[in-house]
C-alpha cells in the first residue's frame, strides 16, 4: 500500500540502491514529516500498543519510590536530575513524581528532563505534567546538567534502529530493504559478503540465522553509564529482550494492537526489536559502571512491593475496581504476561550500593548495605 513515506523510500532506493534495516526503521519511526512517532499518539487502547504505565499507576509509583530509595542510599544529594527517555504521554513521569514526593526532600531536589523528539508527544507531556512540574526537553543526552541523575528508560531501547546481519554459506551479509522485481513492493535482500573484521563479535550461527546490532542503544547506554560514574545517580532500563547476545530475527511491526507486516505501510505502524541486554551490560561495564541484573519485571516489581500496593489500593476499591487491579497485577508480573519477557537492568557507580529490587552481591556485604 502506497503512502507518502513509501513513495519517498521507493525514490531513495531507486536512486541509491537498497537501504539498511536500521535506515528503514529510522525513516519509518522518525521521518520529520511522515514518521510514526512524529505525527500521532500511539499509546493506549485507542492507539497501537499499551505500555506498563498505561496498565496501572502501581508501576510508576514503585519506580518513583525506587528512585527516592536509591537517592537516599547514595547520600541524598541536594540537587539531581530525573531524566526519562521516551516518556510517551508523561504517564510514567506523573506517577513517578507523585510517589517520589512522598519523600519531600527528594521531591525538592529534583529537576525533570525529558528526552523526546516527537512534537505530538511533547505537547501531551506538557499538558499531563503541567500541574506537577515544568520539564526541560532534550533531543538527546548531550546537554544534561552536571549533577547526579536518575535515568528511566521504559520501552525506549526497543524502538531504536537495529542493523541485521545474516549468515550464509559464504559468510556474513547485511540484511537490506530494497524493491521487488516488479518495483511495487518493498522486500528484504542481502548485501555482498562482509569483511571478517566486522563480524568477529557475532555469536556462532548457522547459515540462515540473523544477528541484530543496535549502535544507538549502545551509545545511549554508554552516555548514561558514564554520567552515573562521574556524577552519581542510577539508570533503570526496562524493556522486552534477552539477557545474552544471541541470534534471532525479532524485528516486528504492531498496528492497532495486532502484528503487521514489517515492510507494509511504513510510518503507519510501530516497529520494534528485542533489546540485547547482554550488549547493554557490556557497554555499561566498559564505561566503568556497575550493572545490576537483568532480571524479570515480575520479580523486580514483587521485590519492590507491588502485591502489597495492590492490596492497599484494593481496600478502598469497589469489586469491579479490585478486579481491574488484579488483572493489572497479573499482566505486569505473571511469567506468561510481562513478568519474564520484560527485563530490568540497573546501572550505578561501581561503589554505590545495590539498588532495591536487585539481588544483593558480595560487593554490598563489603561496602555496608544490603537491599533488594
Amino acid at each position: 500500500m502506497s503512502n507518502a513515506l513509501w513513495d519517498s523510500l521507493v525514490r531513495r532506493i531507486r536512486a541509491q540502491g537498497p537501504i539498511t534495516v536500521a535506515d528503514y526503521m529510522s525513516e519509518a519511526l522518525s521521518h520529520p514529516e511522515h514518521g510514526y512517532y512524529q505525527k500521532q499518539d500511539p499509546f493506549g487502547h485507542a492507539g497501537d500498543f499499551i505500555t506498563a504505565p498505561e496498565i496501572s499507576q502501581m508501576f510508576g509509583e514503585l519506580i518513583g519510590l525506587w528512585c527516592a530509595d536509591t537517592w537516599q542510599a547514595q547520600g541524598s544529594p541536594q540537587a539531581c536530575a530525573l531524566v526519562e527517555l521516551g516518556p510517551g504521554r508523561g504517564t510514567l513521569m506523573s506517577d513517578v513524581l507523585r510517589a517520589a514526593r512522598t519523600l519531600p526532600e527528594f521531591g525538592q531536589a529534583l529537576e525533570v528532563h525529558l528526552v523526546e523528539t516527537s512534537p505530538v508527544l511533547r505537547r501531551l507531556q506538557q499538558e499531563n505534567l503541567a500541574a506537577q512540574t515544568q520539564p526541560t526537553w532534550h533531543e538527546g543526552l548531550e546537554y544534561l546538567p552536571r549533577r547526579p541523575a536518575f535515568f528511566l528508560a521504559n520501552e525506549f531501547f526497543d524502538a531504536l534502529p537495529v542493523h541485521q546481519y545474516q549468515r550464509s554459506e559464504t559468510g556474513w551479509h547485511e540484511r537490506l530493504v530494497g524493491l521487488e522485481d516488479d518495483g511495487q513492493s518493498l522486500a528484504f535482500g542481502l548485501s555482498g559478503p562482509l569483511p571478517d573484521s566486522l563480524c568477529q563479535d557475532f555469536p556462532d550461527c548457522s547459515p540462515g540465522e540473523v544477528v541484530e546490532v543496535c549502535p544507538a542503544a549502545r551509545s545511549y547506554a554508554d552516555i548514561m553509564a558514564r554520567h552515573v560514574c562521574r556524577y552519581g545517580g542510577a539508570a533503570l532500563w526496562i524493556d522486552y529482550g534477552h539477557d545474552r547476545t544471541a541470534a534471532g530475527d525479532s524485528l516486528q511491526a504492531v498496528k492497532q494492537h495486532n502484528y503487521h507486516p514489517v515492510l507494509t505501510d511504513p510510518g503507519e505502524a510501530d516497529l520494534t526489536a528485542h533489546v540485547d541486554f547482554g550488549a547493554l551490560k557490556r557497554t555499561a561495564e566498559s564505561a566503568g559502571a556497575r550493572p545490576h541484573g537483568p532480571i524479570g519485571q515480575g520479580p523486580f516489581l514483587k521485590s519492590l512491593g507491588i502485591e502489597t500496593r495492590a492490596s492497599l489500593l484494593g481496600e478502598a476499591a469497589t469489586p469491579d475496581q479490585r478486579a481491574v487491579l488484579a488483572a493489572a497485577l497479573q499482566r505486569l508480573t505473571a511469567p506468561e504476561q510481562m513478568g519474564t519477557l520484560f527485563r530490568v537492568m540497573g546501572v550505578t557507580h561501581p561503589h554505590a550500593p545495590t539498588p532495591a529490587g536487585f539481588p544483593v552481591t558480595e560487593a554490598d556485604s563489603t561496602e555496608g548495605r544490603a537491599t533488594g
